[in-house]
């Protein structure tokens, strides 16, 4: 079938649904995504290529779909592009930001639409290994609470210290935590996934009994066949659709465990977050004070090297010695070269942090890190000899399964701080050619008790570079879509942040939203006297401003803050009527909070939300349940992120505006998230109030309007 055929057959698919949907009315806008996304899905070329050079290079297709809210992008993208799959052979990966949306694609709307489509097909949730317990570490601890005398070195020792200092009431509950957890999965009442608990435990609870991919032996560990990741592995396999975040994505980039990306099709859903993760995914850190971990798995490779017959622990006294050394150096010289930096204005130890002009490290850095380079490498060279002789022994003597992987486990809870340490001595030590992108490179210190810990970090500042080079190397065939790809009105800057600026494969669709938000929705441009950049007087008069509004309103509204310190002085200025109508993030759980407020408003109550960030982005609250939102100040960027700031050194350094290139579009982008949450349906009436006037007052201000809904904007003088 030709690239045309199939793109037609995807595209009746799609036709198919929407006409066998109950009360669905046809959207052009939905149906011009569809087509492009079979367009863009037809014309890859999947799978092995000749090899020998005499054929056609394999075509790759991306497209970049901004789909407005209301499009409806999840069945507009999954329609085609499941039909497509199905047709080729192939399956297709959805991989989207937050698990919310994964969520909702895997318990709503792929469930709908399997029950339309002519042909049946199967798909499965994909979530990182740490999401599920470990059957091994759980029965270990649920017997005691801790680990068996023989296995306590498989905590690290920060956790043994804190296992120390606690309380012996929260040890007996850790146990019959434990203990609980270990009957209701022996029963089936619980699946082993920590976000189908009730109520998801907390990191430090999680952590000792979630599987790692360091510790774990595969098929060679004696609880393989009761093991919660790898039956949710085996869901995977026999799924034509999967459903995954961008962390996974990025982070198992060649490791097998989500189809390969030259043989399917991805979609990126919530794609606007992609850069940012990608950022994230590719940083790196080590702890230059915390070192006692060495000498411990140190004396674990000498032991299990031993009973081997490993001839690679030869040398590992003398990795173990220098590593430790060469750490302790590095942070008496950190502290020598960037000490006063690192006191606070109070003159005590930290937190605080000092970045590194230019990506240029002090000259007497440099070696330390070289020997540091070279040691981790020869030590995880040994380790790695250890590993294949221990899953050769798994091999040869099932028998002996149990203890070989509790030996296994002991080298792989560490193993991983020696690789971080690699990583990011690695990247430290990469110099930038002249006029080269440079690396971020900072120092941290902080106090835990009466200790000092000093960190390196180290992150690539170009999310589309990395991208380019660890993901669209291995595509073929995407779809990137969100409700804001464009910024202050043209897609340029998601596509240098994604690295397809310039891509010939790439082609951009704006698909707008069926709302008439003129007539729907007004923007109130609320002024004040005070200047935005003096944070005093302008949260003042701001919080006045705000106090004035909110009382008027009759049902649902949202309130976004740009500081936590700017959400409290909000808080602290409420009347004593006013409080019981308004909720705080973090005062309450987020879905409790959120039950709260559909409560208020379904009894005819008042009910403003108080949020930051992550509220003003995802939230779904149609009609009554949000008829304003507020904006107190345009939600610029913190200015004290240390990527942020090596990016902005060099744009500067090759003299180009980082204000204007990067502080701008990327605002931009924020700021229409935020008024996004206004309107949500056709029948929505909405007013958004924002009080900074920079964004009628300043150039950039109306570059920002161009990237916002067309409401009818009404301008407001100060109160």
């Amino acid at each position: 079938m030709s690239p045309k055929e199939w793109a037609a057959q995807a595209l009746q698919a799609f036709d198919a649904v929407v006409q066998a949907t109950d009360g669905f009315r046809s959207r052009a806008g939905q149906r011009r995504m569809a087509e492009q996304v079979a367009h863009t899905f037809s014309n890859a070329t999947l799978g092995k290529v000749d090899e020998d050079g005499d054929g056609d290079a394999p075509t790759r297709s991306i497209a970049v779909i901004q789909a407005g809210t209301g499009v409806g992008k999840s069945l507009a993208y999954c329609a085609p592009a499941i039909a497509l799959a199905l047709a080729r052979g192939t399956r297709v990966l959805i991989s989207t930001a937050t698990v919310a949306l994964q969520e909702q694609l895997v318990h709503k709307d792929l469930p709908a639409l399997a029950a339309r489509m002519p042909q049946p097909f199967k798909f499965a949730l994909a979530k990182g290994r740490g999401r599920y317990v470990c059957k091994l570490k759980l029965d270990r601890l649920a017997g005691t609470g801790e680990a068996d005398a023989a296995d306590d070195d498989l905590f690290a020792e920060e956790e043994a210290a804190e296992r120390a200092k606690r309380p012996r009431q929260e040890t007996e509950a850790r146990i019959q935590f434990y203990s609980t957890m270990a009957q209701t999965l022996s029963k089936g009442a619980w699946d082993g996934d920590r976000d189908s608990l009730e109520t998801p435990p907390e990191p430090e609870v999680w952590s000792p009994v979630a599987a790692e991919g360091a510790s774990c032996t595969g098929k060679h560990c004696p609880a393989f066949s009761q093991c919660t990741y790898y039956d949710k592995r085996k869901e995977l396999v026999g799924a034509q659709v999967i459903v995954a975040n961008h962390d996974l994505l990025l982070s198992s980039l060649g490791a097998r465990v989500l189809p390969e990306l030259d043989n399917c099709l991805l979609v990126l859903d919530e794609a606007h977050h992609l850069p940012a993760t990608a950022l994230q995914q590719f940083a790196c850190s080590m702890d230059l004070s915390r070192i006692t971990w060495i000498e411990r798995l140190s004396s674990r490779g000498l032991r299990i090297g031993a009973l081997l017959e490993v001839e690679e622990i030869a040398d590992i006294p003398k990795h173990a010695a220098q590593l430790r050394q060469t750490l302790q150096d590095l942070a008496r010289i950190v502290m020598d070269v960037y000490g006063t930096a690192l006191k606070s204005q109070k003159d005590t130890w930290g937190p605080a942090r000092v970045r590194v002009p230019r990506g240029e490290l002090p000259e007497q850095l440099i070696a330390p890190l070289g020997l540091l380079a070279a040691s981790s490498e020869g030590f995880l060279e040994a380790l790695r000899a250890i590993s294949k002789a221990l899953r050769a022994e798994m091999r040869d003597k099932p028998d002996e399964a149990k203890r070989l992987s509790t030996l296994y486990a002991q080298i792989g809870m560490l193993a991983p701080r020696l690789e971080e340490l690699h990583a990011t001595a690695q990247l430290l030590l990469q110099d930038a050619p002249e006029g080269a992108v440079p690396a971020s490179k900072w120092f941290t210190l902080e106090t835990d008790g009466d200790f000092i810990v000093v960190k390196a970090h180290a992150s690539p500042i170009l999310p589309g570079t990395t991208l380019r080079n660890h993901l669209w190397s291995a595509v073929r065939g995407a779809v990137l879509t969100s409700a804001t790809l464009t910024s202050c009105g043209s897609f340029d800057f998601f596509l240098r942040e994604t690295g397809l600026h310039g891509d010939d494969a790439t082609t951009t669709l704006e698909v707008a939203s069926p709302f008439d938000y003129a007539a729907q929705g007004t923007l109130v441009a609320a002024e004040t006297r005070a200047d935005p950049k003096n944070a005093a007087q302008f949260t003042a008069e701001m919080v006045d401003a705000l106090l004035h509004d909110i009382a008027h309103v009759e049902y649902g509204a949202l309130v976004l803050f740009t500081s936590r310190e700017q959400m409290r002085q909000a808080v602290d200025a409420l009347p004593t009527a006013m409080r019981s109508v308004v909720l705080v993030q973090n005062a309450l759980p987020r879905t409790q909070l959120l039950k709260r407020h559909r409560e208020r408003v379904d009894n005819g109550e008042p009910s403003v939300i108080f949020g930051m960030q992550s509220f003003g982005e995802g939230l779904d609250l149609p009609g009554r349940l949000c008829e304003s939102v507020f904006i107190t100040k345009l939600p610029f960027a913190p200015p004290d992120d240390p990527v942020g700031e090596a990016r902005a050194e060099w744009l500067r350094a090759v003299g180009r505006d980082p204000f204007s290139e990067l502080v701008v579009p990327a605002t931009a982008i924020r700021l229409a998230q935020w008024v996004g949450r206004a309107i949500r349906t056709e029948e929505d009436q909405a007013h958004v109030y924002c009080y900074d006037k920079r964004l009628t007052r300043t150039s950039y201000g109306q570059r920002l309007l161009k990237g916002l809904p067309p409401f009818a904007l009404q301008q407001r003088a100060a109160l």
